[in-house]
């Protein structure tokens, strides 16, 4: 379980307030969609989550763990527990499409023999075994998605985190990749994601955190995007 109680977010060197009283549960296996203006807050919440910063005021429990008063040698081990997919799917091009999934393991010290079997099944799992020996610019935008979405699974992870990964994308390969993340949720996987995409929002009816001026809006179980954001 995520949960953040009384979070304030302040960045020093602009004086931003970037988070304000944030207070939320997200329970193991939801799906959040965080939505609002660009600036609202909603990557604050994903960076804290990854300790990339830590908050002004305020906890940030997982599992019951306070992240927020982690050593720093500890934050590795922290986000070994989460994947994380962006928008622009930060691909190593002169790898092969093998190769950048296997790398994801290979950072966190997994056996030969544990890669050779669990990067086939991951590939499988998002409909690109069959071009593992490819390159990224082989592929189309939907595919590297795709790679960038197993790279973030192949290490099992309980959480993933997702920036805008559709961002990218044509509505109909936007769909199919959410096709995917559904799969993956209802496999047991906690997803919060970030997105503009209303038309995603709408469709999928999954709970709504709306950020505006780093304070939460709205809280809502099958929600919509709104057109106010």
């Amino acid at each position: 379980m995520i949960e953040f109680v009384n979070v304030k977010k302040v960045f020093e060197d602009s004086g931003v307030v970037a988070l304000e009283n944030a207070n939320f549960k997200i329970e193991n296996g939801e799906f959040v969609f965080l939505v609002g203006s660009s600036g609202a807050g909603k990557t604050t919440i994903t960076k804290l989550l990854m300790r990339e910063t830590n908050v002004t005021e305020g906890e940030i429990y997982l599992n019951g763990n306070d992240i927020t008063k982690i050593p720093d040698k500890e934050i590795p081990y922290l986000r070994r527990k989460m994947g994380v997919v962006f928008q622009d799917f930060r691909l190593l091009e002169d790898r092969t499409v093998y190769e950048n999934v296997e790398f994801a393991m290979r950072v966190v010290g997994a056996t030969k023999r544990e890669i050779r079997k669990r990067v086939p099944e991951v590939l499988s799992e998002v409909g690109l075994n069959y071009k593992a020996k490819m390159l990224p610019r082989q592929l189309s935008g939907g595919e590297q998605q795709r790679v960038a979405l197993a790279r973030a699974l192949v290490n099992r992870p309980l959480i993933l985190i997702a920036d805008e990964p559709t961002g990218n994308l044509n509505p109909k390969t936007a769909m199919e990749i959410m096709d995917i993340f559904e799969e993956i949720n209802r496999m047991g996987t906690t997803i919060i994601m970030a997105t503009h995409a209303k038309d995603i929002v709408d469709t999928m009816k999954k709970r709504v955190i709306e950020v505006s001026d780093g304070n939460i809006v709205r809280d809502e179980m099958g929600g919509v995007y709104h057109e106010t954001v």
